[in-house]
């Protein structure tokens, strides 16, 4: 039978005009702000709108040691993070309706070809981010909460110079890695300045720099070999203390819970930064990585712990080292690192309420 021709009566189904704008939007449209936030040129000099909570995308990944693509990171977790919305049941929270302002920043300028110069880019547009007014209807005027999407891990050192910036003081931070990443250049043979700073010693210079609380920032999700047993020795002198993988078996999930919290200090006295790199998960769960180790978290484990942390004054965060291109056509380590950083825009809201 022939298709009749004729107006269209598409439209007899619905009670609101056909161009009506104000209709459900489906989380797989739009353009790629992270959860769909607001976009916001933060960067640009003479905007003064406020906010509390900054997203910024880091596209570096001139530091990484074996297989690139993190600088595709950014715009896979966002297109990663487009169904992420509404109430968090686990934090009672919606991050998306609250007291908190939350803006997409967009990615930060910067040279991909000279790794210095381009750190030093990095750290100062996350300084430009961090000195906006706070948010007017806050109590208490502080820094806004930055969120970082790497990248690889050597986007840490800028961004945590930023923070010390802000706060004036050292910030406690949580390392989720199966890597130590406080190789000492020197003892590797390094001879080019540049090369002195990689993804595999960002937290090294962050401690020399005093950018680090001595004592109570740490490692967690270790797993990777090292290049000798001194590696743990300079670890531990520089302050940071260890949660293995493989405690999982002996602590169990809350026990490295409350290991993590007898080491970070009370809640109260606390400036917390989280840094994960995506492959303190296993492989098997996020393939998308440059340096994949096996053996790694669980992403339920992971998402436990950092429930855990709800409470903690969470200053600031970044999830690194996702390459879009190791990922599976299922996009499962995208979607993970989205979902991570909402849980923990999620605690940081509702610390503030």
């Amino acid at each position: 039978m022939p298709i009749a021709s004729g107006p269209s009566d598409i439209a007899v189904n619905f009670d609101r005009p056909v161009l009506d704008k104000d209709v459900y939007i489906p989380s797989f449209a739009g353009i790629s702000t992270f959860a769909h936030l607001p976009y916001l040129q933060c960067f640009e000099e003479g905007i003064v709108e406020d906010y509390d909570i900054a997203v910024i995308g880091a596209p570096y990944d001139i530091g990484v040691t074996f297989r690139t693509g993190a600088r595709f990171g950014p715009s896979a977790i966002r297109e990663g993070s487009k169904r992420i919305k509404g109430f968090n049941y686990e934090v009672k929270v919606n991050p998306f309706k609250s007291w908190a302002k939350l803006v997409d920043c967009g990615d930060i300028p910067f040279e991909p070809f000279d790794a210095e110069h381009a750190m030093g880019q990095i750290e100062a547009h996350a300084k430009y981010v961090l000195q906006r007014p706070p948010n007017p209807d806050q109590e208490v005027a502080i820094p806004p909460r930055l969120v970082t999407l790497g990248g690889d891990h050597t986007v840490l050192l800028p961004v945590l110079r930023a923070m010390h910036a802000a706060y004036k003081k050292p910030i406690t931070v949580i390392h989720f890695d199966s890597h130590l990443d406080t190789w000492a250049p020197e003892i590797y043979n390094v001879k080019a300045k540049q090369s002195r700073f990689n993804h595999g010693n960002p937290l090294y210079h962050a401690a020399k720099e005093g950018l680090t609380t001595n004592g109570t920032s740490m490692h967690v999700g270790i797993r990777s070999s090292l290049y000798d047993e001194e590696d743990i020795q300079r670890d531990e002198a520089l302050g940071f203390r260890m949660v293995k993988a493989n405690d999982i078996f002996s602590m169990g999930v809350e026990g490295m819970v409350e290991r993590i919290k007898q080491v970070i200090g009370p809640k109260e006295d606390t400036l917390l930064y989280l840094s994960i790199d995506i492959d303190v998960i296993d492989p098997s769960m996020a393939p998308a990585t440059g340096t994949p180790e096996s053996g790694g978290l669980l992403t339920r484990e992971l998402k436990y712990i950092l429930r855990g942390l709800n409470g903690y004054n969470i200053v600031g965060m970044d999830v690194v080292e996702v390459a879009p291109a190791y990922d599976t056509q299922a996009q499962l380590t995208s979607f993970l690192a989205a979902d991570l950083i909402y849980e923990i825009i999620s605690m940081m809201v509702k610390r503030g309420e």
